[in-house]
């Protein structure tokens, strides 16, 4: 789905820190404990804006 080349690259907006691909969900999480958003991936693509982003969700 998401090119594993360009995921390397991808940091989140918001706090710069790596993410990783969620493929079942289709999408991008940020890796940062603190920050932790939630990008959705529309048509094989990544939508890295922090308005379209969800929070995470507490367990």
């Amino acid at each position: 789905m998401i090119d594993k080349e360009l995921l390397e690259i991808l940091a989140c907006p918001k706090c710069k820190s790596e993410v990783r691909l969620d493929e079942a969900a289709q999408r991008i999480i940020c890796t940062s404990p603190t920050c932790g958003l939630r990008y959705p991936i529309r048509d094989g693509i990544p939508v890295m804006l922090i308005d379209e982003a969800e929070a995470p969700t507490s367990a």
